[in-house]
């Protein structure tokens, strides 16, 4: 499916407050591991992963430059964020609904720019849920790659991936629907951040993956005289 329409562009200032969003609990998390020594180059780097990497992998995905090194200040809020996040850890962790509330606006957001961008330039309607899927999640696994972690996406308990599939699902449903894309995207955006606040306040989580001790046995039947 090709969409002719052009890809959905936010304000600055937003792009900006969810890259913010990403270094600060970028910080946040790596301050959790204090046998790490991080110095302010690594919680700088770990800022600009967790703020940066989703639309990293975007771009790298669809060959483009990435948006990240095209102006200064993706950068330098990314390194300001993470050092601000150190700084003023028991704060924000105060602010904890405040903070989870904004992560998932971010992810919705980093979703639907994903999946419009993918659409626009011609990518089928799966592709394009992958690319804003990655989008979304990006940050957290290069986090988590940077800190020697599993990646805490695959493991029980996180509903990021989720979230942002339906956000992307929909995205696309309503674009194959000839919904305009400035709606179809804030649509997207309202259902990834409500599927991960709700999956946030009812502690929603996928089943663990479990082996089959034994296949099932089929008896047979007697044939009948």
């Amino acid at each position: 499916m090709t969409v002719n329409a052009s890809p959905l562009i936010i304000p600055l200032w937003a792009d900006l407050l969810a890259i913010a969003v990403g270094g600060v609990q970028g910080a946040m998390f790596a301050a959790q591991f204090r046998d790490r020594r991080l110095d302010l180059l690594g919680v700088a780097l770990i800022g600009i992963a967790a703020g940066t990497g989703g639309g990293l992998f975007r771009d790298l995905l669809l060959n483009q430059v990435p948006v990240a090194l095209r102006l200064n200040w993706y950068l330098i809020v990314a390194v300001g964020a993470a050092l601000l996040g150190m700084l003023l850890e028991r704060l924000f962790q105060r602010l904890g609904r405040v903070i989870t509330g904004l992560d998932a606006l971010t992810i919705g957001l980093f979703c639907a720019i994903g999946t419009t961008k993918a659409l626009t330039l011609g990518l089928p309607e799966i592709p394009s849920i992958f690319v804003g899927v990655l989008s979304a999640v990006g940050g957290s696994i290069l986090r988590d790659l940077l800190l020697n972690l599993p990646i805490a996406l695959m493991h029980v308990g996180s509903l990021y991936a989720i979230a942002a599939v339906a956000g992307a699902g929909t995205l696309v449903t309503l674009v194959a629907l000839e919904v305009p894309m400035f709606v179809a995207a804030v649509v997207c955006v309202a259902v990834t951040f409500g599927v991960r606040v709700l999956a946030v306040l009812f502690k929603w989580s996928l089943p663990e993956q479990r082996r089959l001790e034994r296949m099932p046995r089929w008896r047979r039947r007697s044939a009948r005289r």
